[in-house]
């Protein structure tokens, strides 16, 4: 099993160090090559990269807190039409969201948001609501009956225990929502190309069309543009993995 594993990997990895030994190849001497592409990388893609992550950020941070207060209302609250609600808000998840885009893109005409940064965000906040709410839901039902009676004797309303109690003890999920949207966002490409058409505004994935047509640039610009995601990777694994093993994913 590990020699698959091994192996698999190795495979995945192919494409990456290519890249990786194209972006040093180009320009000048040996010594220079590196400096030169990933320079024209830089120029190239940092208005892209600002611009992907203003969006992006914007989206993931409407994605936690729309999706982090419905999920503390589905697990705390009782309701009539409760299970029901809920039910019909997961089965969006069989949607494939290639069958919402030509309503969605309407929706936005009808707004007049075309060529706006809202036409990114609101949609994404919007496709990104079903996954938090289920992530968020299956692990505040987990937290102990006996916390929230405790802040109600002392006086504490929802919104209290929603903000001080529920949201700094699930950080973890919270990070799982946050690393998981921010990847799905910042690597959308067909959804940007369609509802933006200034250049100025373009995002990372579009942006990468207007690279230089030199390989070494090109390479370069590409690796570039993954440094957001790397360092989030870096930074926000250790809480993405102590999301998912506390329960996050549950079912």
């Amino acid at each position: 099993m590990i020699v698959v594993l091994l192996i698999l990997l190795a495979l995945t990895m192919v494409p990456v160090i290519n890249m990786i030994i194209q972006s040093l190849d180009g320009k000048g001497p040996i010594y220079m090559r590196f400096w030169i592409n990933y320079s024209d990388g830089w120029r190239a893609m940092k208005r892209y990269i600002g611009n992907s992550l203003i969006v992006s950020v914007s989206a993931m941070v409407g994605v936690i807190f729309f999706s982090s207060l419905s999920g503390y209302v589905f697990a705390r609250h009782k309701f009539p039409g409760k299970e029901f609600l809920y039910l019909m808000i997961i089965s969006l998840l069989m949607i494939p969201s290639i069958f919402t885009l030509i309503p969605s893109f309407m929706i936005i005409v009808d707004l007049n948001l075309i060529d706006t940064r809202s036409a990114l965000i609101l949609p994404w906040i919007s496709s990104g609501q079903v996954f938090g709410i289920l992530v968020c839901r299956s692990y505040f039902e987990g937290l102990p009956e006996e916390v929230f009676e405790a802040a109600r004797i002392d006086g504490a309303n929802d919104l209290i225990l929603y903000a001080r109690i529920a949201v700094p003890i699930s950080w973890p999920v919270l990070a799982t929502v946050a690393i998981m949207n921010l990847l799905n966002t910042y690597n959308d490409f067909l959804w940007p190309l369609l509802v933006i058409r200034s250049e100025a505004k373009q995002v990372v994935s579009v942006g990468l069309r207007y690279v230089a047509s030199d390989w070494g640039s090109r390479m370069a610009a590409y690796m570039v543009a993954t440094i957001p995601l790397i360092l989030m990777f870096t930074f926000g694994m250790r809480y993405f993995i102590k999301g998912i093993t506390s329960g996050a994913l549950k079912a």
